[in-house]
């Protein structure tokens, strides 16, 4: 008979949230209790199917086979829905913002910000934009309601990218070049805890579909962490296999059993299994691979190669590339994010100060506008999705 001390029990027996129900039961299956009578550890079998154990206070998994299942096309909240449409482009090299009409594809206002700013990054409530102003060490807020600046900013050293806990209870500042990852009071950006990282250039994450740990690329090193959520601790950390690798965006895939990191270097996306952080494989798409965009129907994800200006096309059920758009001109296809009703891929042109529409149907380009100097992880917004985990726009 298992016997169980009170703190045991409290430890392993919780509410779990189930496509919005709560139900009584026992801890995940990590969780272990010991048998007094035989000094045994035998594990705990979990109540539920897996995927259904959520990050405390994180809201309900939607459908536990598509993680974006809030991300239909033209499905915004209450929060956005007022909002006008725009594309916010953070030009590197001139400390500016570019603001674009998408309907026009006119530029219809410059904002000044601080230097160097890296992304536009909508908050987890989904009410401010932030500017990761990197060099200059501080964030822009931007009001998506009047697409001008929010207010005065707020000092934040070392911010390349942001991303939020899926339970909206941090931010998390990618340091680069500190080499830390900062979780902080999502509102005043006030530091809560620094968890130093050896890796170098910590730049672009993603979180598993229950929410209770996150995959950080470190681009200057090759390598990838894999840190806990809650507890805000690095608890993994695998050096890719292949030299000169350049590990760039990470992204779930919809089912939420794969990671996919861009890799600039190795002109390909690495295929990882997030669950058993096993070292991962291969999948070649294009010179300079980047960015990683899903499509509204999660059938497809975007996938820019910006040293050779084309967009590869990666299907999930078939699980392969299917199409390739190539930019007619050349370009550099960076960062940046999918229209809200889907139908445009808009991405910045690194290397080449300016921005592409893409068709996301027939990838043909739309529109070519120029922007300022450097521009790079530009945000689509409002865009469809209950909460936002940060960088150009992660919504679920």
């Amino acid at each position: 008979m298992l016997h169980l001390t009170k703190r045991t029990s409290a430890l392993l027996c919780g509410a779990v949230l189930v496509a919005g129900a709560s139900l009584a039961g026992c801890a995940t299956p990590a969780d272990q209790t010991t048998d007094a009578a035989f000094g045994k550890k035998a594990p705990v079998k979990p109540a539920q199917p897996k995927g259904i154990y959520g990050l405390p206070g994180m809201p309900p998994v939607l459908d536990a086979k598509d993680v974006y299942a809030a991300d239909r096309p033209n499905k915004l909240s209450p929060v956005v829905k007022d909002f006008p449409q725009r594309v916010y482009v953070p030009n590197t090299n001139s400390n500016t913002v570019t603001v674009i009409d998408p309907k026009t594809y006119e530029v219809v206002d410059t904002i000044d910000v601080g230097v160097q700013p890296q992304h536009v990054v909508p908050s987890w409530d989904m009410k401010t934009l932030w500017v990761n102003n990197n060099r200059g060490h501080t964030l822009t807020p931007i009001d998506p309601k009047t697409a001008k600046r929010g207010g005065p900013d707020v000092e934040v050293h070392d911010p390349y990218n942001l991303y939020f806990t899926p339970n909206g209870k941090h931010a998390i500042v990618m340091a680069s070049l500190d080499r830390e990852l900062v979780f902080r009071d999502p509102h005043t950006m006030k530091r809560v805890k620094t968890e130093p990282v050896s890796c170098y250039g910590v730049n672009h994450a993603d979180f598993s579909l229950d929410g209770r740990y996150f995959i950080v690329s470190c681009e200057f090193s090759a390598e990838l962490l894999k840190v806990d959520t809650a507890n805000m601790k690095v608890v993994g950390q695998l050096k890719l296999p292949f030299e000169g690798a350049m590990p760039q965006d990470v992204k779930i895939s919809p089912d939420g059993k794969t990671f996919y990191i861009a890799d600039m270097m190795a002109h390909g996306m690495w295929v990882l299994d997030g669950d058993k952080f096993t070292t991962p494989r291969l999948l070649p798409t294009g010179k300079g691979c980047h960015g990683l965009y899903i499509s509204r129907d999660s059938k497809e994800m975007y996938v820019p190669n910006r040293g050779e200006g084309s967009i590869s096309v990666f299907d999930f059920a078939k699980n392969k590339l299917t199409k390739k758009w190539w930019l007619p001109d050349g370009g550099s296809p960076d960062m940046g994010g999918v229209s809200a009703d889907g139908k445009v891929l808009w991405l910045s042109g690194r290397y080449d100060s300016e921005v592409y529409a893409i068709d996301t149907r027939s990838g043909v380009q739309l529109a070519r506008i120029p922007v300022g100097g450097g521009p790079h992880g530009l945000a689509v917004y409002p865009q469809p999705g209950r909460y936002s985990l940060g960088h150009t726009g992660i919504f679920r």
